[in-house]
């Protein structure tokens, strides 16, 4: 797989501040009008396959455990879909767990598949981890840009995901990308 940069973009406020300062003629913009960082995706090896796939495993079940679920529910839910998307260890036909790279530093991971649903159209991002030491410089961002990208380049017309309800960062930043909710399941111990 070529690997794929996000592209540089002139956002409104870069172009209003350059139109208010063109009698300078200088576009030294302050550091907030700079894009985000330009990403792009490779596909893991199979030796990073192997040391990411156990600790995404338990922490899918910590997920889901959080958002409420019964742990033996979660631990099922997580063998079944872990043994169909990665038969052996492996990634299924359809799955593609990449990293994300800034200026030639691995700077999390994207996993983008195939939804359960089957639809063409669709390509379905199963998780995204920023590392920690990178977070809240637009990585995450520049990331889910670079998968819908990516999905596009694949003649994909829609990018899904599902996010848990704790999860408010995230949340935040795909309500600000324009992704809509398409469903929401509630609980309440009682």
């Amino acid at each position: 797989m070529d690997p794929l940069s996000t592209r540089l973009r002139i956002t409104p406020d870069v172009q209003r501040y350059a139109v208010s300062h063109t009698e300078s003629h200088s576009l030294d913009l302050p550091l907030r009008y700079y894009s985000r960082p330009m990403v792009k995706l490779e596909l893991k090896s199979s030796h990073e396959l192997a040391q990411w796939l156990p600790s995404k495993k338990d922490e899918y079940i910590a997920e889901r455990v959080k958002a409420g679920e019964d742990p033996d529910v979660a631990q099922r839910m997580s063998d079944s879909q872990f043994a169909e998307l990665f038969p052996d260890g492996s990634p299924a036909d359809g799955q593609h767990v990449m990293n994300v790279i800034d200026d030639e530093e691995i700077v999390g991971t994207l996993w983008m598949g195939r939804p359960f649903s089957r639809d063409a159209n669709a390509w379905y991002i199963f998780d995204i981890e920023i590392a920690k030491d990178f977070r809240g410089r637009g990585h995450g961002r520049a990331a889910m840009e670079a998968a819908e990208e990516w999905t596009r380049e694949r003649g994909g017309t829609r990018v899904a995901l599902n996010v848990f309800g704790p999860n408010l960062v995230a949340r935040s930043l795909y309500d600000s990308l324009g992704y809509e909710v398409l469903a929401t399941s509630m609980f309440k111990d009682v």
